[in-house]
């Protein structure tokens, strides 16, 4: 039996995560119920509650148009914002990664919140693997127990669906399997 996830949406960030999704509701007039999938920093924080990020890279199911001065202060003092120029397209992600999202319980009105699954969050970050991604995957590999085949499982199939030179997204993916059996060790 897999046990439930206990993400982090108690800390500082967390609750500012929720105040910015309220304010966006209210900002763009939601009428309808959509879902925001979040990647990224904030994504390994609500998975670990270690990561301390300041922007929110997230994507949504409907066309929505982000206010671009929507700025939240954290408790913890850090502004919290929604990273306009935030596009999936970059990123290595496997085609089902938004069916296979999680549900984090944030207690919003209008905005349903997901994030990418723990082993997408990894494969997410091999395409660019630069700045924190490395301790961040070092992180969710610690936290979840990921191995090394299911990265390389995941990655593998997501890059039947890249377009262009994978040779440096190989690279990278190599550098993430060591990470990961070092840890398997």
């Amino acid at each position: 039996m897999v046990k439930p996830i206990e993400f982090a949406t108690e800390t500082g960030l967390a609750r500012g995560l929720q105040q910015l999704i309220v304010d966006l509701q209210e900002r763009t007039k939601l009428r309808v119920p959509i879902r925001m999938y979040i990647a990224g920093g904030m994504a390994v924080h609500l998975y670990t509650g270690g990561r301390v990020t300041t922007d929110v890279d997230a994507e949504f199911s409907k066309k929505i148009i982000l206010p671009l001065d929507l700025l939240v202060e954290t408790s913890d003092g850090n502004m919290l914002y929604l990273d306009t120029n935030y596009n999936s397209s970059f990123a290595l992600l496997h085609e089902d990664y938004l069916v296979d999202a999680l549900k984090v319980p944030l207690g919003t009105d209008l905005i349903e919140v997901f994030v990418l699954n723990p082993v997408d969050l990894i494969v997410s970050k091999i395409a660019r693997f630069g700045g924190p991604d490395a301790s961040d995957i070092a992180a969710m590999i610690r936290t979840f127990g990921i191995t090394a085949n299911a990265i390389e499982d995941r990655a593998e199939h997501a890059l039947r669906g890249y377009v262009g030179n994978a040779d440096y997204l190989r690279m990278n993916l190599r550098d993430v399997l060591k990470l990961a059996s070092s840890a398997d060790r």
